[in-house]
């Protein structure tokens, strides 16, 4: 590890609706050495992500801190939303930019598990690079049957505990999902009916929207795609009402292998043969630089796109003032 190695955490909160409990989340990561570069709310997932980068060392601090305050702040046993969620702290990902290798982050996901459990009694699952169990590489599998599922399989089957703490779930801040892992990129993608299928609308009146089963036709097209030959490999997707609309929902683990471009084109593609087309898309959090593919369809089509505030090596340069 270089002595100016550069760590990125984009950990995802299990509240998106009180921007003051978010707040509170956001500035308990304010630590020397660390720098603040995005933080979003989504009523609809009821979730917030947040994106720092630092020296290793300062971003783990960080990061345990941001958890400590979440489990504080959010009842899981009160909360509700369409994005699948084990806890309060749900996801607490370190992601290499540079000095720093993805084993290494490993090593400090595992070093921030350790302090999750120890300050705060959440216990803590590692995943992606950071697991410690084949079965537990995947996030899906970790997070299967979310904090009410898991809290139940935990405490009656030994493969479902936590790799650190527990047995049992925080009774109100579930556990964490800590791990390391290459940039993903978090695609969202609204869909609506195409104008042919449309029939007896007037002019000017709100268009009829998909139902659900059409946004999961389409998650399910693209997760086919990803398990042939076909393409699409690293591409999750799963299809969810939000704000009202259908929206398929993506993370792109690999974007050098399916460029924003190729997810973009295949979407529009199987939306069609659905009777459906792209209304607009939407980033959550950053892309990298290499990602980024200045007058292609999908930037075009995303919402508020400003490579300034949306691209990780810019916001490097120009961190935003901690709340």
């Amino acid at each position: 590890m270089n002595a100016d190695a550069i760590m990125e955490c984009v950990p995802n909160f299990s509240e998106g609706r009180d921007l003051g409990k978010v707040r509170e989340i956001v500035t308990a990561m304010c630590v020397d050495g660390v720098r603040l570069l995005d933080w979003s709310l989504d009523a609809a997932h009821n979730r917030s992500v947040t994106t720092i980068a630092g020296t290793p060392e300062a971003v783990v601090e960080a990061a345990v801190r941001a958890v400590g305050r979440a489990a504080h702040l959010i009842d899981l046993t009160e909360q509700s939303g369409v994005h699948p969620r084990i806890g309060a702290a749900d996801v607490v990902p370190f992601v290499p930019v540079s000095g720093i290798s993805l084993a290494e982050c490993a090593m400090m996901a595992r070093q921030a598990g350790l302090q999750i459990w120890r300050r705060y009694g959440v216990p803590v699952y590692f995943y992606g690079a950071a697991a410690m169990r084949p079965d537990r590489v995947e996030l899906e599998d970790v997070r299967r049957g979310q904090f009410e599922g898991l809290r139940e399989a935990a405490s009656r089957d030994a493969m479902r505990r936590p790799d650190v703490g527990g047995p049992e779930l925080h009774a109100s801040a579930g556990a964490s999902a800590v791990g390391a892992r290459s940039f993903l990129i978090a695609y969202n993608v609204y869909i609506e009916p195409n104008h042919s299928s449309i029939i007896g609308t007037a002019a000017g009146s709100a268009r009829m929207q998909p139902d659900i089963s059409t946004a999961r036709a389409i998650a399910r097209d693209i997760r086919d795609i990803r398990a042939s030959t076909a393409g699409l490999h690293g591409v999750k997707a799963i299809g969810v009402v939000a704000n009202g609309r259908a929206q398929v929902s993506m993370n792109i683990t690999d974007y050098r292998v399916s460029p924003m471009r190729q997810v973009y084109a295949a979407v529009e593609t199987i939306a069609r043969q659905h009777g459906a087309e792209i209304a607009e898309c939407e980033l959550v959090g950053l892309i990298p630089e290499a990602a980024f593919e200045p007058d292609s369809d999908w930037v075009r089509q995303t919402t508020g796109f400003d490579p300034d505030s949306k691209v990780l090596e810019r916001k490097l340069q120009k961190p935003m003032e901690w709340p």
